[in-house]
């Protein structure tokens, strides 16, 4: 007999937009909890029309709110509010994102919500988290990085601050950390009756991973110029190099053992004693540009030496090793992203799409005791949209 997902039975009501929150509940969708995502009738998810034509839901938003199902809900309406208070009555777990005070102002806040349920998890994700200076201030990712003095570390040395194609706040930040504390109180919850406001500051999660930063700044005072310091591109055995094609290697020899093997492969005995010489990276940089990345990664593949190739987002699609692990999924119209993790008896499954805007509105309203004359009702409200 097969087990239920491992968060089967847990109920999220997420009001989140864009890419943090709805990659939090993604997570949490795809290990088996019910999310209901909650929209507003006005322009609800605005990641649902990011550079598509009108009425078409973007790629973007249909591979993150896979497995989710679809509320359009008026909260300026006292309606749309009853609705939501009695979904919140039993649920597990609330997410929102908007600007500190919002919720609270549309009489959905904690408070409120503790009172019908004292277990609820109800998780806030913000830039600058729910107070001090910041706190409604609008930011984006590059802001974030900016202020955990994450982005003046990213980049070649004597070059501009590089801007990453991975939003590192967003996803490390508002997605990660508030899916571990989500998790965290929901674990406690089940054992104690009592839930907890989880506060998420994006900032404050990148700050708190800049551990190599705080590393150098505890050993030397100061941080390093962008690009030199040691797993920056400061050392010839841990940087990237250019190759005739203008693609790249990624060199990661840093235990002794894999540089010798490198310098090995590299015919270059001699630079063993160089491991830690900043000055040799010109000259390995000369020695690479002088072959094609692959031929380059033909001659390190049978020596385990952590000298790889830099892959293009498409070429890993159709790495082997990711194969092998079956994280690219063709679903939906959309190559898609397998869950990170896997579980024993656990076979992750796309229960469903992404939702169209409102789709689920009258099975949730029916699963939650309204009557068809109440759904009416409702409907004709402008609670529903």
């Amino acid at each position: 007999m097969s087990r239920p997902a491992p968060l089967a039975g847990i109920r999220i009501l997420d009001l989140t937009r864009l890419l943090p929150g709805p990659v939090a509940t993604l997570h949490l969708a795809d290990l088996g909890a019910d999310v209901i995502k909650i929209e507003d009738p006005q322009l609800g998810d605005y990641a649902r029309t990011l550079g598509t034509g009108q009425g078409e839901d973007s790629a973007y938003f249909r591979m993150i709110n896979r497995n989710k199902q679809g509320l359009v809900l008026d909260l300026k309406k006292p309606e749309g509010v009853e609705v939501f208070l009695r979904l919140a009555a039993s649920a597990d777990v609330v997410v929102e994102s908007f600007r500190p005070g919002v919720v609270d102002k549309l009489g959905i806040g904690y408070e409120t919500v503790r009172a019908l349920n004292p277990k609820i998890t109800y998780c806030s994700i913000s830039g600058y988290g729910q107070d001090g200076p910041y706190k409604h201030l609008a930011g984006h990712d590059i802001n974030y990085l900016g202020y955990a003095g994450v982005l003046d570390q990213i980049g070649i040395e004597g070059s501009q601050p590089a801007i990453p194609n991975f939003q590192i706040a967003d996803l490390l930040g508002g997605a990660l950390t508030a899916a571990m504390g989500i998790l965290a109180s929901v674990v406690e919850a089940q054992r104690s009756g009592q839930g907890r406001y989880v506060d998420v500051s994006m900032t404050d999660s990148v700050l708190a991973h800049t551990y190599f930063a705080m590393l150098r700044l505890n050993d030397a005072g100061a941080s390093a110029p962008r690009g030199t310091d040691l797993l920056t591109g400061g050392l010839p055995c841990y940087a990237t190099y250019r190759c005739a094609d203008g693609k790249y290697m990624a060199v990661g020899a840093l235990e002794g053992k894999f540089w010798q093997i490198c310098c090995s492969v590299l015919e270059r005995p001699k630079w063993i004693a160089r491991q830690w010489d900043a000055g040799l990276r010109a000259e390995m940089s000369a020695l690479f540009a002088t072959r094609d990345r692959d031929d380059w990664a033909a001659r390190f593949a049978a020596s385990d030496c952590c000298v790889t190739p830099v892959l293009a987002p498409e070429e890993a699609l159709h790495n082997e090793q990711l194969a092998a692990r079956g994280m690219i999924m063709r679903r939906d119209g959309l190559t898609q992203f397998a869950p990170p993790l896997k579980l024993s008896e656990h076979e992750f499954a796309i229960r469903q799409p992404a939702p169209r805007a409102g789709e689920h509105n009258a099975a949730i309203l029916r699963a939650a005791g309204y009557s068809e004359a109440d759904v009416v009702r409702l409907q004709q409200s402008g609670a529903l949209g």
